[in-house]
C-alpha cells in the first residue's frame, strides 16, 4: 500500500516541474510578443519545445538506465533552469529557440523519471488514487503558475527567476528522500506504422491534437493578447482552456465506454469546432465563452483517441500504442505552432482559431469515413476509458497497470 509520506517527495517535485513547464509556455509567447518577435519566429520557438520533447521521449529510458532516476532528474532539472536563465539573459529569438529545445528534452526526461517512479510505487489496489492525486497536482500547479505571471509581470526578470527557482526546487524533495530508485523504464522500439495500422483514427486524432492543442499551448497567449486581454486575462484564458477539459473528459469518457467510441470523438470534435467558431467570429466579449467550449471538447480528444486505439490492441501492445500515440502527438505539435503563427501573421490574430477549426473539421471527415470502413469492436472486449496526461509514455503504463489490460 502506498502511503502519503512515500508519495509526498515525488508529488512535490512533480508539482514544481509541471507548474514551471506550464507557466513557461505562456510566458514565452507573451514575452516574445512584448519584445516584438515576428509571429513566425514565435511559432518556431514553440515548435522547438516539441522537437525537444520528441527527442527526450526517445532517449529517456536509456539515460535513466545509465545514470539512475535521481541523477537524471537532477541533471535535467538543472538543464531546464539553465535554459530559463539563458532566455532571461539573452533576449534573442535564436537563443530562445535553442533554450526551448533544451526545455522540451529536459521536461520529457524529467517527467519520465517522475512517472516511472510513481508507476513502481503504485499497486493495483491504490493505482486509481495515485493517478487522481497526480492529476490534481498537475492541474493545481499549472493553474497556480498561470496567475504568477501577471503577479510578477511579463516584462522584467523576476518571472524568469521564479521559473528557474521552481525547476531547481523540483530536485530537492526527491534528492533528500529515502526512496530507492525503481528499475528503469523498459526500452522498446516503437513502430509507428504498426500503431497506425491498429487504429488510424487514434493516430489521426493525436496528430490533430498536436497540430491544434500544441499550437494553443504555445501560441494561445499571443492570440489572447491580440484580442485585447491584459496579463490577468491571458492567465485566465489559458487556465480555462486547460482546466475545463480535464473536468469534461470524465463524462465524455463515461459516454464513450457505453457507445461506439468514435461517436463520442465525433461529438467532441464538433464541440471543439463550434468553440473555434465562437473564438474566430466574436470579439473580446466572446473569448471566455469560446475558450470554455473549445477546452471542454478539444482537451479530452487525446484520451478518447487512446482509449479507441486500446480497443483494438492485442496482447503486449498497450505500452507500444501509448508511446506511439505520444510520438504522433509530438510530430503534430512540432508543426502546429509554426503553421498557426504563419496563419496569424498573414490573416490576423482571429485566424488562429479558424486554422484550429479547419484542422478539426478535416479530422471529423476522416473519422466519419473510417466509420464506414470498420465496425466498432465488441463492447465486451473493449478497454475502459482512462484520462491521460501528455507528459511521458510511462504515464500510460501507470494508468493501465504494470502490464497490458486483461482482454
Amino acid at each position: 500500500m502506498v502511503t502519503r509520506l512515500m508519495l509526498l517527495p515525488i508529488l512535490l517535485s512533480a508539482g514544481a516541474l509541471l507548474g514551471a513547464n506550464g507557466g513557461l509556455g505562456t510566458l514565452t509567447a507573451m514575452r516574445a510578443g512584448l519584445e516584438g518577435f515576428p509571429e513566425w519566429i514565435i511559432g518556431l520557438i514553440g515548435s522547438s519545445f516539441f522537437m525537444g520533447f520528441l527527442v527526450g521521449s526517445l532517449s529517456s529510458a536509456a539515460l535513466i538506465r545509465r545514470s539512475g532516476h535521481i541523477r537524471v532528474f537532477a541533471a535535467f532539472s538543472a538543464t531546464a533552469a539553465i535554459a530559463v536563465l539563458a532566455m532571461m539573459t539573452v533576449v534573442d529569438p535564436w537563443v530562445w529557440m535553442v533554450a526551448r529545445l533544451a526545455l522540451g528534452i529536459a521536461f520529457s526526461v524529467a517527467a519520465t523519471v517522475v512517472e516511472s517512479w510513481l508507476n513502481a510505487l503504485a499497486e493495483s489496489s491504490d493505482r486509481g488514487r495515485v493517478l487522481s492525486v497526480y492529476r490534481i497536482v498537475d492541474l493545481a500547479a499549472v493553474t497556480g503558475v498561470q496567475f504568477l505571471i501577471p503577479a510578477l509581470g511579463v516584462g522584467g526578470i523576476a518571472i524568469f527567476v521564479a521559473m528557474a527557482v521552481m525547476y531547481c526546487a523540483a530536485v530537492v524533495p526527491v534528492a533528500l528522500s529515502k526512496l530507492v530508485s525503481p528499475p528503469p523504464p523498459e526500452s522498446s522500439r516503437i513502430h509507428l506504422g504498426a500503431v497506425w495500422a491498429i487504429s488510424p483514427v487514434a493516430c489521426a486524432g493525436c496528430i490533430t491534437l498536436g497540430l491544434t492543442n500544441g499550437a494553443f499551448r504555445q501560441m494561445g497567449p499571443l492570440y489572447a493578447q491580440g484580442m485585447g486581454l491584459d496579463a490577468d486575462g491571458v492567465a485566465l484564458f489559458m487556465t480555462l482552456g486547460i482546466a475545463v477539459g480535464l473536468i469534461t473528459q470524465y463524462p465524455l469518457g463515461w459516454l464513450s465506454d457505453r457507445f461506439d467510441r468514435r461517436w463520442t470523438i465525433v461529438v467532441a470534435t464538433i464541440g471543439a469546432t463550434i468553440g473555434c467558431g465562437v473564438l474566430s467570429l466574436s470579439g473580446v466579449d466572446g473569448v471566455y465563452l469560446g475558450i470554455l467550449l473549445f477546452g471542454a471538447f478539444a482537451v479530452p480528444l487525446y484520451s478518447l483517441s487512446a482509449a479507441h486505439a486500446n480497443d483494438f490492441a492485442g496482447p503486449g501492445q498497450y505500452i507500444e500504442i501509448a508511446a506511439g500515440l505520444m510520438l504522433f502527438f509530438a510530430l503534430g505539435a512540432i508543426i502546429g505552432p509554426s503553421l498557426s503563427a504563419v496563419v496569424m501573421e498573414r490573416f490576423g490574430v482571429s485566424a488562429f482559431f479558424m486554422y484550429i477549426g479547419i484542422v478539426h473539421i478535416l479530422f471529423l471527415v476522416f473519422v466519419v469515413w473510417r466509420m464506414t470502413r470498420r465496425a466498432a469492436p465488441d463492447r465486451a472486449l473493449r478497454s475502459r476509458f482512462v484520462a491521460l496526461l501528455r507528459t511521458s509514455p510511462v504515464f500510460s503504463r501507470l494508468a493501465g497497470g504494470n502490464g497490458d489490460r486483461e482482454r
